[in-house]
């Protein structure tokens, strides 16, 4: 099940990745009631408080959903480490790691959605051939919004990696809401791109991504006429 239908089939390796069956079952009969309520949470603390702030609101306003399945803490780790990886192999794309989940509780795999970054391919930037009902947006170096979700494409010369002075790293990253509700609205295609923007700049930031890979710190919520 793919949460990001609308995105094209090259650029299906952003999000595929967000919808995973749990290996977890259930809470145990007779567990401690505190116990069941520590793995799920409100938007706001999940995955190291990854939309903290008003920014919970927004993901809650999307997704429909208040209470979600609560995340382990590795995320950033993890995606920091494949962006690295990636670049390293040489490969001109790699298929990334998933930064957060988001599973509402009670929810089934249709409901799940979440945010994942990975290695573009060169040509992916200016290929404009889009789903029907997406958008581009001013942001990045190339932005794609749509009912279901948002994609991000940056380049990132860091410290970190060597050599990207002359070959920037190119980073993805795609957020998907899963099935939801909520009207297929301007504000709610704006909310979809400010929580992919918020989610990248912390990704970029930990890279040590110069100029934050070209990301202000404030999102730029402008379609591309």
């Amino acid at each position: 099940m793919r949460i990001m239908g609308w995105v094209r089939a090259r650029r299906l390796f952003a999000v595929a990745g967000l919808v995973l069956v749990l290996g977890a079952g259930g809470v145990a009969c007779g567990s401690d009631e505190k116990v069941e309520e520590a793995r799920f949470v409100g938007a706001g603390e999940l995955c190291n408080g990854l939309f903290a702030g008003p920014l919970a609101k927004k993901v809650e306003s999307v997704t429909g959903d208040t209470v979600f399945y609560n995340q382990g803490t590795k995320g950033l780790d993890n995606v920091v480490d494949a962006l690295k990886r990636g670049y390293a192999s040489g490969r001109s794309w790699a298929t990334g790691a998933e930064l957060c989940r988001l599973e509402p509780r009670g929810g089934g795999s249709r409901e799940r959605g979440g945010l994942k970054f990975s290695m573009y391919a060169p040509q992916d930037v200016g290929d404009l051939r889009m789903p029907a009902g997406s958008e581009l947006y001013t942001m990045g170096l190339q932005a794609e919004v749509g009912k279901g979700g948002a994609s991000l494409y940056v380049e990132c010369v860091s410290p970190q990696l060597k050599g990207s002075e002359e070959t920037p790293l190119r980073i993805l990253g795609g957020f998907g809401r899963g099935k939801s509700d909520t009207p297929d609205t301007r504000e709610f295609r704006d909310t979809n791109l400010e929580i992919l923007h918020a989610a990248s700049l912390v990704v970029v930031n930990k890279l040590e991504c110069e100029n934050n890979a070209g990301l202000t710190e404030k999102p730029v919520l402008e379609p591309r006429t």
